[in-house]
């Protein structure tokens, strides 16, 4: 009877088997959406017209992210991994008692926070773009939104790190390799 070998000996030889979880066009739009967020971010009002252009293209970017969340592959579409709020909650619960289970692709934490980045951005980007019409331009409310949609996602941005940098500790994996290469631990 011949057993598998341990993940432990097979990481330290590197011949730990993988397997694609998330394709390219996912990786692409991942990373070019924190650029565009962060450019956009850093520039702030002044950046003028480049600040404008990022703040479209992360638009953009999130309304390609909607359509590839229904026509992508599998862990990229939206049915693959959102959670029901009470598969959430338990997750949750499982997570601060140290006994959440590890997902091949986003866990139901890790969904949700896609949603509410992909909601922080659009409501930036829209506030941003309502800001430059002629009805809107000036107005109050539509700056602060702006501003507060901005500094939310920003902090949306930092929970989303803590939790890649914990379940990359907790289940011993790199998510961030992962999330270069599209590849992750098979077992």
């Amino acid at each position: 009877m011949t057993t598998a070998p341990d993940v432990r000996v097979l990481r330290k030889t590197g011949l730990v088997p993988t397997i694609r979880v998330w394709d390219p066009v996912v990786r692409v739009f991942h990373w070019s959406l924190a650029g565009a967020f962060f450019a956009a971010y850093l520039l702030g009002d002044g950046g003028g017209a480049w600040h404008q252009a990022l703040g479209y293209a992360a638009l953009g970017l999130v309304g390609f992210r909607l359509v590839w969340g229904f026509v992508g592959g599998r862990y990229a579409r939206f049915a693959n991994f959102m959670p029901s709020p009470a598969k959430f909650l338990g997750y949750v619960r499982a997570m601060l008692a140290r006994g959440e289970p590890r997902h091949l692709g986003h866990n139901p934490a890790g969904a949700a926070m896609i949603i509410a980045l992909l909601v922080g951005i659009a409501v930036t980007s829209i506030s941003g773009w309502m800001m430059t019409t002629d009805a809107l331009w000036g107005v109050a409310w539509v700056q602060g939104t702006h501003e507060w949609a901005a500094n939310l996602t920003l902090a949306l941005v930092g929970l989303h790190v803590a939790g890649v940098i914990y379940v990359s500790w907790r289940h011993r994996e790199n998510l961030v390799r992962a999330m270069l290469t599209g590849r992750k631990r098979a077992g």
